[in-house]
Protein backbone atom coordinates (compact mmCIF):
# COMPACT_ATOMS: atom_id res chain seq x y z
CA UNK A 1 0.00 0.00 0.00
CA UNK A 2 1.16 3.35 -1.15
CA UNK A 3 0.42 6.96 1.12
CA UNK A 4 -1.46 9.52 -0.82
CA UNK A 5 0.81 10.86 -3.36
CA UNK A 6 0.45 14.64 -1.35
CA UNK A 7 2.25 13.10 1.97
CA UNK A 8 5.69 14.65 2.55
CA UNK A 9 7.80 11.58 3.73
CA UNK A 10 8.79 11.86 7.49
CA UNK A 11 12.30 11.28 8.67
CA UNK A 12 13.65 7.86 9.83
CA UNK A 13 14.26 9.54 13.66
CA UNK A 14 10.50 10.81 13.07
CA UNK A 15 9.13 7.13 11.92
CA UNK A 16 11.22 5.55 15.18
CA UNK A 17 9.50 7.88 17.55
CA UNK A 18 6.34 7.11 16.08
CA UNK A 19 6.51 3.52 16.64
CA UNK A 20 7.44 3.51 19.42
CA UNK A 21 5.13 6.05 20.52
CA UNK A 22 2.11 3.20 20.57
CA UNK A 23 3.79 1.72 23.68
CA UNK A 24 2.12 5.02 25.59
CA UNK A 25 -1.36 4.13 24.49
CA UNK A 26 -3.54 1.95 26.28
CA UNK A 27 -2.96 -1.13 23.52
CA UNK A 28 -2.80 -4.95 23.93
CA UNK A 29 0.32 -4.92 22.04
CA UNK A 30 3.98 -3.42 22.33
CA UNK A 31 6.05 -2.32 19.86
CA UNK A 32 10.09 -2.68 20.17
CA UNK A 33 13.65 -2.13 18.73
CA UNK A 34 14.06 -5.95 16.93
CA UNK A 35 16.64 -8.34 19.17
CA UNK A 36 19.72 -9.24 17.50
CA UNK A 37 18.65 -12.18 15.11
CA UNK A 38 15.26 -11.03 14.47
CA UNK A 39 16.21 -10.10 11.00
CA UNK A 40 13.81 -6.46 11.09
CA UNK A 41 14.30 -3.13 12.65
CA UNK A 42 11.04 -3.03 15.06
CA UNK A 43 8.97 -5.47 16.01
CA UNK A 44 5.33 -5.62 17.02
CA UNK A 45 3.95 -8.84 18.97
CA UNK A 46 0.78 -9.33 20.64
CA UNK A 47 -0.07 -12.10 23.32
CA UNK A 48 -3.11 -13.19 24.45
CA UNK A 49 -4.96 -15.99 25.83
CA UNK A 50 -8.79 -17.31 25.28
CA UNK A 51 -10.84 -20.31 25.88
CA UNK A 52 -12.42 -22.30 23.34
CA UNK A 53 -14.22 -25.52 23.44
CA UNK A 54 -13.07 -26.72 26.77
CA UNK A 55 -9.16 -25.69 26.14
CA UNK A 56 -7.00 -22.97 26.76
CA UNK A 57 -5.35 -21.58 23.78
CA UNK A 58 -2.55 -19.48 23.93
CA UNK A 59 -1.81 -17.15 21.00
CA UNK A 60 1.26 -14.75 19.89
CA UNK A 61 1.17 -12.56 17.09
CA UNK A 62 4.22 -11.24 15.70
CA UNK A 63 4.73 -8.73 13.14
CA UNK A 64 8.48 -7.59 12.03
CA UNK A 65 9.21 -4.56 10.36
CA UNK A 66 12.27 -3.67 8.12
CA UNK A 67 12.83 0.23 7.50
CA UNK A 68 13.56 1.11 3.86
CA UNK A 69 14.82 4.96 4.44
CA UNK A 70 16.02 5.45 0.83
CA UNK A 71 12.24 4.28 -0.62
CA UNK A 72 10.72 5.80 2.37
CA UNK A 73 9.32 2.13 3.08
CA UNK A 74 8.51 -0.48 5.56
CA UNK A 75 8.65 -4.19 4.78
CA UNK A 76 6.47 -6.50 7.49
CA UNK A 77 6.47 -10.41 7.72
CA UNK A 78 3.80 -11.35 10.45
CA UNK A 79 3.43 -14.99 12.30
CA UNK A 80 1.80 -16.39 14.41
CA UNK A 81 2.06 -19.28 17.17
CA UNK A 82 -0.65 -21.09 18.83
CA UNK A 83 -0.49 -23.56 21.82
CA UNK A 84 -4.03 -25.39 23.00
CA UNK A 85 -4.36 -27.10 26.31
CA UNK A 86 -6.50 -28.93 27.35
CA UNK A 87 -7.06 -32.17 29.94
CA UNK A 88 -6.24 -34.91 27.51
CA UNK A 89 -4.42 -33.05 24.78
CA UNK A 90 -1.85 -30.01 23.87
CA UNK A 91 -1.47 -28.83 19.76
CA UNK A 92 1.44 -26.01 18.45
CA UNK A 93 0.65 -24.50 15.47
CA UNK A 94 2.73 -22.02 13.54
CA UNK A 95 1.80 -20.10 10.59
CA UNK A 96 3.19 -17.01 8.80
CA UNK A 97 1.26 -14.28 6.64
CA UNK A 98 -2.43 -11.69 7.48
CA UNK A 99 -3.91 -14.11 9.50
CA UNK A 100 -6.12 -13.21 12.44
CA UNK A 101 -8.17 -13.60 15.05
CA UNK A 102 -11.52 -12.33 16.10
CA UNK A 103 -13.01 -12.96 19.26
CA UNK A 104 -16.83 -11.54 19.75
CA UNK A 105 -19.57 -11.89 22.47
CA UNK A 106 -23.53 -10.95 22.24
CA UNK A 107 -25.20 -8.45 24.46
CA UNK A 108 -28.37 -6.66 24.93
CA UNK A 109 -28.20 -3.00 23.80
CA UNK A 110 -30.62 -0.25 24.79
CA UNK A 111 -33.55 -1.30 22.30
CA UNK A 112 -33.91 -4.43 24.36
CA UNK A 113 -32.21 -6.77 21.28
CA UNK A 114 -28.90 -8.95 21.04
CA UNK A 115 -25.50 -7.38 19.43
CA UNK A 116 -22.94 -8.51 18.25
CA UNK A 117 -19.94 -6.94 20.14
CA UNK A 118 -16.38 -7.38 19.15
CA UNK A 119 -13.97 -7.97 21.91
CA UNK A 120 -10.65 -8.68 19.92
CA UNK A 121 -9.67 -8.43 16.88
CA UNK A 122 -5.89 -8.54 16.10
CA UNK A 123 -6.13 -7.11 12.54
CA UNK A 124 -6.22 -3.74 14.76
CA UNK A 125 -2.30 -3.89 15.07
CA UNK A 126 -1.35 -4.04 11.69
CA UNK A 127 -4.16 -2.17 10.56
CA UNK A 128 -3.11 0.98 13.13
CA UNK A 129 0.78 0.21 12.53
CA UNK A 130 -0.13 0.72 8.53
CA UNK A 131 -1.82 3.43 8.77
CA UNK A 132 0.53 5.58 11.07
CA UNK A 133 3.24 4.98 8.18
CA UNK A 134 0.58 5.80 5.55
CA UNK A 135 -0.13 8.81 7.26
CA UNK A 136 3.69 9.78 7.76
CA UNK A 137 4.32 9.09 3.89
CA UNK A 138 5.80 5.53 3.86
CA UNK A 139 4.60 2.76 1.88
CA UNK A 140 3.72 -0.38 3.43
CA UNK A 141 5.05 -3.81 1.91
CA UNK A 142 3.76 -6.90 3.46
CA UNK A 143 5.96 -10.01 2.17
CA UNK A 144 5.47 -13.63 2.51
CA UNK A 145 8.19 -14.89 3.73
CA UNK A 146 11.27 -13.81 6.41
CA UNK A 147 14.11 -13.48 4.08
CA UNK A 148 12.01 -10.58 1.96
CA UNK A 149 12.72 -8.18 4.46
Amino acid sequence: MYPDSDVVPLSVAEIQDALLAFNGRHLPYRVRQASFGETADYVAEWCFQTHEEGQRVERRIRIRMRLDASRHEVRSFQEQWTSASGTLSMSHEYSRGSGFVVRWTYERGPDGRRHKVVSLDTRDMRNSLRKMFLSSGWAWRGVSKASGL
